[in-house]
C-alpha cells in the first residue's frame, strides 16, 4: 500500500511543503530547523507515498546502542523519532485516515526490520500542538507495535482564552515589577540574555543551555517570527529574559531566566504579562514546557507550582518504545 522512502536533501522542498499544510506539525519539523544539529543526529526521516502522492512524513534519526560483548563492542540499531527535538512522531495532513495509519505502522515495522533496526523510540506531538485531532498514531502504536510507555513527563499549559486569574503572589510580583519601572522589550539581543541563562544553569545544575548562543541566533535568523526573544530591563540592564517558540496556535516558553535583581523585582512576571495579555493575547495556548526530571519519575514541585500560578495546568509528554 505504501512506498517508504528515506529522506535525502533532494526531498527538502517537498518535505517543507508538507509540514506547512500538516494538521499536527510545528516549525520544528522544517528541515532548516531539524538539520541545524545534523552533525549530532544521523538522520533517517521517512516519506510515505501512495502512488505519486505524499501521504505523510516521519522525522527520525538512527543511533547505535551498546548492548554488551567485550568492551561493549556489540551494538543495537535504534530508530528514534526524535531524540533531537522536543517531540517527533508521524506528521499528517487532514486527509490521512485512521485505517491508513494502522496499515502504515504495520508496513513501517516491516521496513525497519529489513533495515536492521531492533528497537524504536517514539515521541508523539502533544495534542495541544495539533490544529486538528491527530492521535491516530497512538492507536496504531498500541495495536500494531505493542508499544509501551517508557517515559511520561508533565508539562504545563495555559488555555489563554480562559483567562484564569493569576495566583495572588504572581499578581503581587507583577505589580512590584511595574512600580519599579521594569521595561520589557521584544529584541534580537540574545547575547545579554544568554549570559544570564548560562550563569544560572552553571550555578544551579552545572550544565549549559541545550542550544549554544550561536545556534539560537542561527535558528532565529532562519525563523525570525517563530523564535522570539523578550528581555526585561532595569536601569538599562538586562535582569531577565525569555526565549519563545511561536507556532500556529501556541506560544511555547523555551528558555526563562533571571539574575538576582530580576528575581527580586518580579521581572519574569512582567514578561509573561506582556506576552499573554498584549503581544500574543489572541493565541490559544501558552506552554511552559516540562517540570519533570530524569525519566519523568521526579516532579519538580516548586517549578510546576510557579507555572500553575500563571494559570497553567498539566499536559503529558509521552515517550514510547517497541521491539522490531
Amino acid at each position: 500500500m505504501f512506498d517508504i522512502k528515506r529522506y535525502t536533501i533532494d526531498d527538502k522542498r517537498r518535505w517543507d511543503q508538507y509540514v506547512a499544510k500538516a494538521r499536527n506539525a510545528t516549525f520544528l519539523f522544517y528541515r532548516d530547523y531539524m538539520d541545524y544539529h545534523s552533525d549530532r543526529f544521523h538522520d533517517h526521516s521517512l516519506l510515505f507515498f501512495k502512488g505519486n502522492h505524499l501521504h505523510s512524513i516521519l522525522p527520525a534519526h538512527e543511533k547505535e546502542e551498546a548492548t554488551g560483548g567485550e568492551n561493549n563492542s556489540e551494538k543495537t540499531k535504534l530508530f528514534c523519532s526524535h531524540l533531537g527535538l522536543t517531540y517527533g512522531g508521524l506528521i499528517m495532513d487532514k486527509d490521512v485516515t485512521a485505517a491508513d495509519v494502522v496499515e502504515l505502522f504495520k508496513e513501517l515495522n516491516t521496513y525497519l526490520k529489513a533495515q536492521g533496526f531492533k528497537r524504536a523510540i517514539y515521541k508523539p506531538v502533544p495534542w495541544v500542538y495539533h490544529q486538528l485531532p491527530s492521535e491516530e498514531d497512538l492507536y496504531a502504536l498500541y495495536w500494531q507495535c505493542h508499544a509501551r510507555i517508557i517515559q511520561r513527563d508533565m508539562g504545563t499549559t495555559i488555555f489563554m482564552q480562559e483567562h484564569l486569574r493569576w495566583r495572588k503572589d504572581r499578581r503581587r510580583r507583577l505589580k512590584k515589577a511595574l512600580e519599579a519601572g521594569v521595561e520589557v522589550k521584544r529584541t534580537d539581543d540574545f547575547t545579554s540574555f544568554w549570559k544570564v541563562l548560562d550563569n544560572n544553569l552553571q550555578e544551579r545544575h552545572h550544565v549549559h543551555p541545550v542550544h549554544t548562543l550561536a545556534e539560537i541566533e542561527l535558528l532565529h535568523c532562519r525563523f525570525p517570527e517563530n523564535i522570539v526573544q523578550y528581555n526585561a530591563y532595569y536601569q538599562g540592564k538586562v535582569v531577565a529574559g525569555m526565549t519563545f517558540y511561536i507556532s500556529r496556535n501556541m506560544v511555547h516558553g523555551q528558555y526563562c531566566s533571571s539574575n538576582d535583581t530580576g528575581k527580586e523585582l518580579g521581572a519574569v512576571d512582567a514578561i509573561y504579562d506582556k506576552v499573554m495579555y498584549h503581544d500574543y493575547a489572541d493565541y490559544k495556548y501558552l506552554d511552559f514546557g516540562r517540570s519533570t526530571e530524569g525519566i519523568g519519575d521526579v516532579l519538580n514541585e516548586g517549578l510546576i507550582a510557579q507555572k500553575e500560578g500563571f494559570g497553567g495546568r498539566g499536559v503529558i509528554y509521552d515517550t514510547y518504545e517497541w521491539e522490531i
